[in-house]
């Protein structure tokens, strides 16, 4: 039977605990991760440059998954690809207290990659299925996560003074957790098929979607860079492990407050909020280069930037998801995802070409700026009817 709109409206008890648990407990461990594998590449003797390439590579794995989830999701729940999300990251981690070859980094950072596109696809998904109102759902999934994005690294920061690979072996064993909470989730029906009318358009160049796409581009370059180069200035700044964590635990926690803001937003202040957003978190990102040695004024910045990111990353897919039909929600939350995964891809590949030609906070900064270049194309774009 094909799911009704708003499927599971108000959801159970159950499912929302089982939600938000399981979004803080996978934005703990990639948290902890986000600072831990550049940190561990680093320290066994990989350059700047290959840094930036192994951190990329789990991107090219995320934008693989997301460009099919929307097919997936009309044959397969939703759950599914949340439990397979966690046992894939907590796997991911857990490979590199093993071994710290080129080939394992591959490995866990491939895995590591899907995890992330099945997860947040995954949880968004089921979360706008069961509520009323998309921004809302997706705010909430955001707050919570953001909470564990802030513990994650500040766990990172500490556990890295005793080893790299501590911290990793810390974070596999919190994924793992999270295959009980997702198993808890209701089994929610998959999409019905897609309408051949609607099929002739494809779904990231309707209105709205449009919209959605081009901000999750501008907040999956922020993310790539916060989970790469923006250690990696830090370190090269000689600051202490605990002072990374913690920086970028600002950065996440003003992340959270930024979804809070926009989960209360309505109509035209959704897109202004994406267009002030994406300028703020592509500035704040690009002075972080040149104030790397000041921990205090860092922190401003990462803080403008997170509080940016974070309404860019909640209104994008609210905007998305609210411009189609109640059936091709999971498929709009995909094109979103597909959109920052190839920015999660391309962000750090581009500073570490970047940084064989120019000094590291040249390239931080001119990475910084591009982010912001969605922003100029968003007044253009045609609000959804």
């Amino acid at each position: 039977m094909a799911p009704t709109s708003r499927e599971g409206a108000g959801g159970s008890r159950r499912d929302a605990t089982a939600s938000l648990v399981g979004a803080v407990i996978f934005a703990v461990g990639q948290g902890i991760a986000s600072v831990a594998v550049p940190l561990l590449a680093l320290r066994v003797g990989y350059s700047t440059a290959e840094v930036g390439v192994i951190v990329a590579m789990s991107a090219v794995s995320q934008m693989g998954a997301r460009l099919f989830m929307g097919a997936m999701m009309r044959r397969l729940p939703d759950k599914v690809f949340v439990i397979i999300s966690a046992a894939s990251l907590a796997l991911s981690c857990g490979v590199l207290v093993i071994s710290t070859t080129w080939l394992i980094f591959t490995v866990s950072q491939l895995l590591q990659g899907l995890a992330r596109a099945f997860f947040w696809t995954g949880t968004q998904t089921h979360a706008v299925r069961t509520s009323e109102s998309a921004v809302g759902a997706l705010a909430r999934v955001n707050l919570v996560s953001g909470l564990g994005q802030i513990a994650g690294p500040l766990m990172a920061g500490l556990l890295i003074a005793h080893s790299p690979q501590l911290a990793l072996g810390v974070a596999g064993a919190i994924s793992a957790l999270g295959v009980v909470s997702a198993l808890l989730l209701i089994r929610l029906p998959p999409f019905a098929p897609r309408s051949k009318d609607r099929g002739r358009v494809r779904i990231w160049r309707r209105p709205g979607v449009d919209v959605g796409c081009w901000a999750g581009a501008s907040a999956g370059a922020w993310r790539g860079l916060l989970g790469s180069y923006v250690p990696v200035a830090l370190e090269h700044a000689r600051q202490s492990s605990t002072t990374i964590g913690a920086l970028v635990a600002v950065a996440n926690g003003a992340q959270v407050a930024g979804s809070a803001i926009a989960g209360r937003l309505r109509g035209a202040g959704l897109r202004r909020s994406l267009v002030l957003g994406i300028l703020a978190s592509g500035i704040g990102i690009a002075v972080v280069g040149p104030l790397a040695e000041m921990a205090a004024l860092t922190a401003l910045a990462l803080f403008v930037s997170g509080i940016g990111a974070g309404a860019v990353q909640t209104v994008g897919p609210a905007v998305a998801t609210d411009a189609v039909d109640a059936e091709e929600r999971g498929e709009a939350i995909a094109s979103t995802g597909t959109f920052r995964a190839a920015a999660l891809l391309v962000a750090p590949f581009a500073v570490a070409g970047m940084v064989t030609v120019i000094p590291l906070t040249a390239a931080v900064v001119t990475a910084g700026i591009l982010i912001t270049a969605p922003a100029v194309g968003l007044g253009r774009l045609r609000p959804a009817g």
